[in-house]
């Protein structure tokens, strides 16, 4: 690996809304930077993320909205629902990515399930066909998902592509809220992640899966920059108006 390589960037665990993460995601799609970016975050409160095409979803989430259950956002990449709730979210920005769409989940997942393996958790990739009937991304697995030896969907994931530059982030499940989920999805909740997985630290023990697995890279935490956090609040405020119209 020369000087001049492309070196891996892990940000800081951040905490923060809806909007300010979704604008931070497609920020760094949008960026040159030849090197792959990797974050992790939390939600402040409970947020609903709709898929970038999903355009049909029940009446009683926004009721659920405007009573102050949740909050809703709209996600830069495909799929259905997600909520965002008692979990932990991933997102990787990956240049150059294989261009075959099963090919580049498999190969932007398999940090995640060497990760889970060494807990001792085994996550296999769901086979299920994806379709647009359920609006509940957890409802069925897919290709995009990984799913415990439960069969509970633990991890689902979507992608977008801009000029060659992948973005895939996901939801890990690890301890959904059981009176929100029902209230949202009028469905049985997903059981807890098994008490081996660290609810504190896990990022860190991902992010050692991911360094293993990209070695060359020589990975490094690097916070944003001055201008990017300037950027970031350029569009976080520009998109404040078009909320409403998202919800």
């Amino acid at each position: 690996m020369t000087s001049d390589a492309p070196r891996g960037r892990l940000l800081p665990m951040l905490c923060a809304d809806g909007p300010w993460q979704m604008a931070l995601d497609q920020m760094l799609l949008e960026q040159t930077d030849p090197a792959p970016v990797l974050r992790f975050y939390r939600w402040s409160g409970a947020w609903l993320s709709l898929g970038r095409h999903q355009r049909q979803w029940p009446d009683h989430w926004r009721d659920l909205a405007a009573e102050g259950h949740l909050s809703i956002v709209r996600r830069p990449s495909g799929g259905q629902a997600v909520l965002h709730a008692g979990g932990l979210t991933y997102a990787l920005i990956w240049p150059g990515a294989p261009r075959q769409r099963r090919q580049a989940y498999r190969e932007a997942c398999h940090w995640l399930i060497e990760g889970f393996r060494s807990l001792g958790d085994e996550l296999r990739f769901g086979d299920e066909v994806a379709t647009g009937e359920d609006a509940n991304c957890f409802a069925r697995s897919t290709v995009a998902d990984l799913v415990d030896g439960r069969g509970i969907k633990r991890i689902g994931s979507a992608q977008r592509w801009q000029k060659g530059r992948l973005l895939q982030h996901g939801e890990i499940l690890l301890d959904p809220p059981v009176e929100l989920w029902h209230a949202v999805f009028r469905e049985t909740t997903p059981a807890p992640a098994e008490a081996a997985i660290p609810r504190r630290g896990l990022e860190q023990h991902l992010f050692r899966a991911l360094q293993r697995q990209w070695p060359e890279l020589g990975w490094s935490e690097q916070p944003l920059t001055t201008v990017e956090r300037q950027e970031l609040e350029r569009r976080v405020s520009v998109s404040a108006a078009c909320i409403d119209s998202t919800t």
